[in-house]
């Protein structure tokens, strides 16, 4: 288990984080829909994983998503790396209704974000353009190669949902042991 604090003027955050759990959670960030995606998340990579955020939310999301986002990345790259015996990649499409989204990682310790989804406006108060502040602070901060697609649909809690289920399933596989491996990279090296 990985435990990380952070305080700035904008959040005060502690994580707690198990890369090889069931799922349980507990979060708490004061924003609905993000504490939604965060138990979505832990709950479909098995990861589990305590949140627990105040931040400047009457002046906007943003710190507490991004900041969110940074401290889960520090704390699953702990978690994480050195790597051995794993699979290192993953990948899933996740459908929910109408809306497809997909995902592959590479567990390469080189940090890379394509995020081609377009999602615009609000899901309650949450702003859609959010979604990728986060995923870029996860996955810089956790040495993480990540692509999430967007392949169809049109409502946003759909579309947001999918897309943080399908890093959860993508990092679930991507963590699986397999002892036949050892460090899986040709170069000896992540």
């Amino acid at each position: 288990m990985t435990k990380i604090e952070r305080k700035t003027k904008e959040t005060d955050i502690k994580i707690e984080l198990e890369l090889y759990g069931s799922g349980k959670n507990s979060i708490k960030t004061g924003i609905g829909f993000f504490d939604h995606m965060l138990q979505a998340f832990s709950k479909h990579s098995l990861i589990d994983l305590n949140v627990d955020c105040v931040g400047d939310i009457e002046v906007d999301f943003h710190h507490s998503v991004e900041d969110v986002g940074i401290v889960i990345g520090e704390a699953l790259r702990k978690e994480i790396f050195p790597i051995t015996n794993i699979e290192r990649f993953g990948e899933a499409t996740v459908v929910m209704d109408e809306a497809a989204i997909f995902c592959a990682i590479d567990l390469s310790n080189r940090p890379f974000l394509v995020y081609d989804i377009e999602c615009e406006g609000l899901i309650g108060e949450f702003n859609c353009e959010l979604a990728e502040e986060f995923f870029r602070a996860l996955v810089f901060n956790a040495g993480i190669t990540a692509h999430i697609i967007y392949q169809r649909g049109k409502n946003r809690h759909h579309i947001i949902e999918a897309a943080f289920k399908s890093l959860a399933l993508s990092i679930r596989r991507a963590v699986a042991k397999n002892d036949r491996i050892g460090i899986p990279s040709t170069k000896g090296v992540l």
